[in-house]
């Protein structure tokens, strides 16, 4: 994640100046409680392997925690009163001349900071935000402390050769990047590899339409490092769960055609948001046969709308064999009736290996000596990047929509047909900010009008209702108001910045690195996208 400003060096762009003391000392003291750290698959495990008998008892424990979760939720056993809001971002790591760096483990020892975790590539790594309320001024004290944070782990990493890039396709990443070495040094990401190639029994192929199709054999899951996201997160009253759920997939067209940052792969001009499509197939355990058959891709955007958070847990009880099998000693029914919060950790890493664009999370929070359980809905539609500005951006508008349409009268989903917000989604990944989009009462529009026209004025009226200031809440509605009006976002800046240097007679490679430096350049300086220049 790269925000920075200020005398950070960075291959080939503009110092920008380091964050004050005081601002350093506000992140270093910021509480990070898991309550809003990924968790899931992200948590390590203890084998690699596993037997029929391990499977079996594993599926009794999801079960079993599926059961508990069931009555606790009946019971309103959940920490809501005072909801927290939470980010994640995911980052990559080049060298000078802006290629992969397989370093991430030498650059999380520099940064010395458990903010900052690895990630599934050599070349990637995760900043964890600390979580916070969403009202009052908090949005922009938050993009201050996150350039501050960033800007230092930038400082750190640069004294080993190695610099952070926030965007969601590594446009210099090739596939002799993939062959050996790109994989960080952890059982769990061992562990799912081989379960998912088990579960598959042969390569996977990476097929992509668009300008200039892909297709490629995988040996391994390392096309899914590519894939570098913000996650946000909404802790939720149980009883409001579904309808911010069915929201937040609605939404999902539009936020995604706002946001799309992932034009390139290995050299090709593919979808406007790429990762989308990379992520769905190097992360598949279907063979062509189970999928003529129906069964259910690992990453999914769902088939329905909601009644209840359990809906999701169920289809994936139902629909998904586990890939990471590993059994805990809790008895969660023991721990309920004891007056614990239970952890349900067969629950929450098979969850994890589940892959929605929005997805549910349990979790225990632990304040002053009490473990509670809560909610929340994670959102992964959006990629990393461009800038700080424009990722708080999206969340305003994220955050800001959400309240909006979830509390409507008459919500979207009575009637919007889910099959029309699947296809949103993906004619947003496809065409960025050129998608045309459905919507109800409209038809079909330019996501531009869309955002302008509809869900702009919700977002600014949901913020609002969430309690933010006002010139919070200008600040970030404003850029995306701009994003809609200019017609760019990182992705269109991609592409017309890289058609430009190859009509100047560079290469596709040497045009995607010069491309790399100068958007890292925008990045530092932290200036909206659709303000860029070529």
């Amino acid at each position: 994640m790269m925000v920075y400003p200020a005398t950070v060096g960075h291959p080939g762009g503009p110092r920008v100046s380091a964050p004050d003391d005081a601002a350093r000392q506000r992140v270093a003291l910021a509480p990070t409680p898991s309550t809003l750290l990924h968790r899931g698959v992200g948590d390590e495990v203890k084998r690699t392997t596993y037997n029929r008998s391990d499977r079996r008892e594993y599926r009794r424990k999801v079960q079993l925690c599926l059961d508990v979760l069931e009555t606790m939720l009946a019971q309103s056993r959940f920490e809501s009163d005072r909801p927290l809001t939470g980010m994640e971002i995911e980052c990559n790591l080049v060298d000078s001349d802006y290629q992969p760096a397989m370093s991430n483990r030498d650059v999380l020892d520099a940064i010395a900071d458990p903010a900052y975790q690895s990630e599934l590539g050599a070349y990637n790594i995760e900043f964890n935000v600390p979580p916070r309320p969403l009202p009052g001024h908090t949005g922009l004290d938050l993009e201050a402390e996150v350039r501050a944070s960033l800007n230092d782990a930038e400082i750190k990493a640069s004294e080993g050769g190695a610099h952070i890039v926030m965007i969601g396709i590594l446009p210099t990443l090739m596939p002799e990047h993939l062959d050996t070495g790109w994989m960080s040094e952890s059982a769990r990401y061992t562990a799912l590899n081989d379960s998912i190639f088990s579960a598959r029994g042969e390569e996977i192929p990476i097929n992509i339409s668009g300008p200039e199709p892909l297709s490629w054999q995988a040996a391994s899951i390392a096309p899914e490092s590519a894939c570098t996201s913000m996650q946000l997160h909404l802790q939720l009253a149980p009883e409001d769960f579904a309808a911010n759920w069915n929201a937040a997939q609605a939404l999902a067209g539009p936020q995604l055609a706002l946001g799309a940052n992932s034009p390139f792969f290995f050299a090709h001009r593919l979808w406007s948001e790429t990762r989308i499509e990379v992520f769905a197939q190097s992360t598949d355990t279907r063979s062509d046969d189970l999928k003529a058959r129906g069964v259910r891709p690992r990453v999914w955007f769902g088939e329905r709308w909601i009644d209840s958070v359990l809906d999701l847990y169920r289809e994936n009880l139902r629909y998904f064999p586990s890939l990471l099998p590993e059994v805990s000693d809790e008895d969660p029914v023991a721990e309920l009736a004891a007056g614990r919060a239970p952890q349900l950790s067969e629950l929450r890493l098979h969850n994890g290996t589940v892959y929605r664009w929005n997805r549910p999370v349990y979790d225990v929070l632990e304040a002053d000596g009490v473990k509670r359980p809560h909610l929340r809905l994670e959102n992964r539609v959006l990629p990393a990047g461009p800038t700080v500005v424009d990722m708080l951006a999206n969340s305003a508008f994220f955050y800001g929509a959400l309240r909006g349409l979830s509390e409507a009268p008459s919500p979207v989903w009575s009637t919007m047909d889910f099959a029309v917000a699947h296809h949103n989604f993906l004619e947003a990944a496809r065409h960025g900010i050129d998608a045309r989009l459905s919507w109800p009462g409209l038809g079909e529009v330019s996501a531009r009008e869309l955002v302008l026209g509809t869900l702009l004025p919700i977002a600014h009226d949901g913020l609002r209702r969430w309690g933010v200031d006002d010139d919070v809440r200008e600040r970030f509605l404003g850029v995306v108001q701009g994003r809609a009006e200019a017609g760019r976002n990182g992705a269109s800046w991609q592409v017309a910045t890289v058609r430009s240097l190859e009509k100047g007679g560079m290469t596709r490679r040497a045009a995607l690195a010069e491309m790399l430096r100068r958007y890292c350049g925008h990045m530092h300086a932290n200036r909206p996208v659709h303000t860029w220049g070529l």
